[in-house]
């Protein structure tokens, strides 16, 4: 029996900015309120019930909500889940779809404003006005009387049009859901599920640590800043304007003062007062130290960071980070962290100093922002990731066979890429060749060439062009099937754009046009989607462009692609597929997971829990995937890091 489609937005009130604190913390106010609810049930006419100051919850709402007979339906519906169930309502995860999903899915712009001009909804359309009325009626006025914000009775015809702002924008989700249907990813459903479930579990905060973090970093900023005040005579040179006008002042024609002209600068061999200014312009700038401070904002009472991360983030469909952008940590490379971290919880400046030096103390704390993360008390973290997935996943759907025997053997990819280039014995190859073998692996794959060799480090190591010519050269001869797997899947493309011909590739892959757009289907049976496909004359020949959704996350713009950006694509998305499969399978054994990055799980597990039982389920087989070998690695530990 089809389920009858409850669409639902609301309009809702608190003291707490959820721009800056996030959605946990915006409902968990004692001032939240939901002011308005707009449903409606099918194809009939909305209504809008406006709860301002009722406490207790709506009956028929709260039987639809509970009814499995019903589907909900919301624009970014994890905001309608968590505000309706701070306000007491039930709700139940796998009763609900997401239009901003259905969105991300189709490669089309994830906001409802941004759909309903994309898509053309015309009298269907979210209103313009939306924006002033939220600001008025949503948000706290220090103006508004003893109240601090505005009610229906302070301006009556306001509040006539925010009623039919959110009548408008049940029928616009409506609308969208229509139009948009046709992209959804059954399969990956209960990846949704688990992923709002992630969201609101949260991960713990040491907000002691933190908070003797930032103290220590505002105490050696502030003596940074006011050594470089003393210096250049500044007022603020913090400020990038200020300070690049003091470098041109000096006979150094700078337009903005970063990390790349800090290297120029201080490979031209400059004066020690000038290459001290950039030091300690370097000090005062370290942008990792500032995720302590969003931590802190961010964080809910009971100490848990909640929201963390974006379903969907991606056009592979990997996930994307939200408020401290977990997805981008810095790497840890200190020695003894449970030292050096208790050094920083006691605010120990002179120890550290001592060990570290006095212009190094930012630094310190930026490679320990991982260790912020912490497990719940009495408990400990497992951390485990795949080991090299997206090289194994490549070798997998190009069946490069030499490849594909080295990861299952679980050996050493990038000694063994060296190894076939050079023709000499895996264990012979050095620790300085192994380096180019890394830079040749993480170059190379999709069908980069010098220019993806100076972007990974080519020149660091000492090369010149024509050494990295050599390089791609040799390893595209030694990786022919891969070489032949970017330009079928060119082909494949090309073939869809202008026949509409259907491809079957390697490993279940297939290419062709569906709801007038280019989509590669993936052996998990999830799609990828590129909108408005076109063939233009290109340097090369047809050059494949499609419309993508552009930085402003509102309109489309657009883009280029050929065969080796399509097969990043394609095995980023698979690699995808094998953590989000995974994900499932460890939860299902029993394992809280707390946080993930990039293709690690970070669990909240028992203190009797065993790492090597992570690794096993993470290495298990995948259906869709016969043939391709996954290993873990994994810890166990009191705090993140990276092993």
């Amino acid at each position: 029996m089809e389920k009858k489609l409850v669409f639902i937005d609301i309009e809702t009130f608190s003291d707490v900015d959820l721009s800056e604190r996030g959605v946990y913390q915006y409902a968990a106010s004692p001032r939240f309120e939901i002011l308005l609810i707009g449903y409606a049930i099918d194809d009939g006419e909305p209504v809008v019930l406006e709860t301002v100051g009722k406490d207790a919850i709506v009956p028929e709402l709260e039987a639809m909500l509970k009814d499995p007979r019903y589907l909900k339906v919301a624009h970014n519906a994890n905001f309608e889940m968590t505000c309706l169930r701070a306000a007491g309502y039930t709700i139940i995860n796998e009763q609900w779809a997401d239009t901003m999903v259905l969105a991300e899915y189709a490669s089309l712009p994830p906001s409802l404003a941004g759909l309903s001009s994309v898509l053309n909804l015309g009298k269907d359309a979210k209103l313009d006005t939306g924006k002033a009325l939220i600001e008025y009626f949503c948000k706290p006025h220090e103006e508004a009387g003893e109240l601090g914000r505005y009610l229906p009775e302070d301006n009556p015809d306001g509040w006539r049009d925010f009623v039919e702002y959110n009548k408008r924008d049940v029928i616009a989700e409506r609308e969208v859901f229509k139009r948009l249907r046709c992209y959804d990813q059954p399969m990956d459903h209960d990846v949704f599920y688990l992923d709002h479930e992630i969201n609101r579990r949260g991960v713990a905060i040491d907000t002691d640590f933190v908070s003797s973090a930032i103290a220590l970093s505002e105490d050696v900023t502030e003596r940074a800043l006011n050594e470089l005040k003393t210096l250049t005579g500044l007022e603020n040179p913090n400020s990038n304007v200020q300070f690049a006008k003091y470098f041109r002042e000096q006979g150094y024609d700078l337009e903005k003062v970063n990390k790349a002209t800090r290297t120029e600068l201080y490979e031209s061999a400059v004066p020690p007062n000038i290459a001290r200014m950039l030091e300690l312009k370097d000090i005062i700038s370290k942008a990792s130290v500032k995720k302590y401070q969003t931590a802190m904002k961010s964080v809910c009472a009971d100490g848990r960071l909640r929201g963390a991360f974006q379903y969907y983030g991606s056009h592979t469909g990997r996930w994307a980070g939200r408020k401290v952008q977990l997805q981008n940590l810095r790497r840890n490379k200190l020695e003894n962290l449970a030292e050096v971290r208790e050094l920083v919880r006691k605010k120990d400046l002179p120890e550290l100093e001592f060990r570290f030096g006095k212009d190094h103390i930012n630094d310190v704390l930026g490679q320990l922002v991982r260790t912020m993360l912490v497990p719940s008390k009495g408990n400990k973290f497992i951390v485990a990731d795949f080991s090299s997935i997206e090289a194994r996943v490549l070798a997998w759907l190009a069946g490069e066979s030499w490849r594909e025997a080295v990861f299952a053997a679980d050996g050493d990819i990038y000694k063994s890429s060296y190894s076939q280039a050079f023709g000499i014995p895996v264990d012979e190859v050095s620790k300085d060749q192994r380096q180019i073998g890394k830079v040749m692996e993480l170059a190379l794959g999709y069908g980069g060439s010098v220019g993806a060799m100076k972007q990974f480090g080519a020149e660091k190591l000492g090369m010149i062009e024509s050494d990295m010519q050599t390089l791609v050269s040799k390893w595209r001869a030694t990786s022919p099937h891969i070489v032949q797997f970017w330009y079928a899947l060119e082909d494949a493309a090309i073939k869809a754009i202008r026949y509409g011909a259907e491809t079957k590739l390697n490993k279940g892959l297939v290419v062709k046009m569906e709801n007038g757009c280019l989509a590669i289907r993936l052996p998990s049976g999830r799609k990828l989607y590129y909108q408005k496909p076109s063939l233009e004359a290109g340097e090369y020949g047809d050059q494949i462009t499609y419309e993508d959704v552009g930085p402003n996350n509102k309109t489309m713009v657009r883009q280029k692609t050929y065969g080796g950006k399509l097969t990043e694509n394609g095995v980023q998305a698979i690699a995808r597929d094998c953590l989000a499969l995974t994900m499932l399978r460890v939860e299902a054994a029993g394992y809280k997971i707390v946080s993930h990055v990039h293709d690690e799980v970070i669990i909240d597990a028992r203190l009797s829990a065993n790492v090597s039982d992570v690794e096993r389920i993470m290495g298990e087989p995948i259906d869709w995937a016969p043939g391709l070998h996954l290993t873990a690695k994994g810890y166990e530990g009191a705090f993140y890091f990276k092993d």
